[in-house]
């Protein structure tokens, strides 16, 4: 195929994709929203204005994981991948919606399994291999309240569901994950988070994976089908960043 019949099909490519149904799964981010307890509050300065300087020009300070973000490997694993060497090659990828909500609705706490990805694959064929693996819980519905999102008792520990460890292993190991993401704060269950633990995000990221954390919008993608582009500034070394996250379904 020639140059000029190859870039023609890749607009004609472009042309569809615009013709599809865009999802934002990304949160908007500000000043209190919910984020770890032990972490500062973003601060923002208007360090120009329209009034005395003719355009605008903010100052954020915010640490890398704030609102919807990505966390790279290099974020709990010493050695592992920074920002900057998460290839843009791993930002486009087949979704998959692994929907959980009735069952948390029945208990907050509920860890996901391999016999939830399982169900999953039961009605939609196997995950594919490379994809972008989304866990919905409902949890997004409770943003940007950050009691709601942590979900404390009375004596402190967190209640929001999670993933297993036995379950991203298997999505690693047995289906080529290249990302996953939630719409909770963390990766682990809040009641393990809460005893200052983290096997599962761990596991993840000592594999190389990258994720997403603090999704958005999961309700308007279906299961099975759309595509995932995750995308993030690219600091040397980063361990973190806040993320712009969409689906084109």
């Amino acid at each position: 195929m020639s140059k000029s019949r190859t870039s023609h099909r890749l607009w004609e490519l472009v042309q569809e994709l615009r013709a599809r149904r865009f999802v934002d799964l990304t949160h908007a981010f500000g000043p209190g929203i919910p984020h770890a307890p032990d972490m500062p509050n973003e601060e923002r300065v208007a360090l120009y204005t329209f009034e005395k300087d003719g355009f605008r020009t903010h100052r954020y300070s915010i640490v890398g994981q704030w609102g919807t973000h990505v966390d790279p490997p290099s974020h709990f694993i010493e050695h592992g991948r920074t920002l900057d060497q998460v290839g843009v090659h791993e930002m486009v990828l087949p979704l998959a919606v692994l929907d959980v909500v009735g069952r948390v609705e029945e208990d907050p706490d509920y860890v996901i399994t391999v016999n939830d990805i399982r169900d999953w694959e039961a009605r939609n064929g196997l995950v594919p291999r490379g994809a972008f693996v989304a866990l919905r819980t409902g949890w997004a519905e409770r943003w940007p309240e950050p009691d709601r999102v942590m979900n404390k008792d009375a004596v402190g520990v967190c209640h929001f569901p999670g993933w297993s460890t036995d379950a991203l292993e298997f999505l690693c190991e047995e289906r080529d994950l290249v990302a996953c993401g939630h719409e909770t704060p963390d990766t682990d269950p809040g009641v393990v988070v809460s005893a200052d633990s983290f096997p599962a995000e761990t596991y993840v990221l000592s594999q190389g994976k990258y994720q997403i954390e603090l999704l958005a919008n999961l309700h308007k993608v279906p299961e099975v089908g759309a595509i995932a582009v995750a995308t993030f500034p690219k600091p040397a070394g980063g361990s973190g960043f806040p993320a712009r996250v969409f689906a084109i379904t």
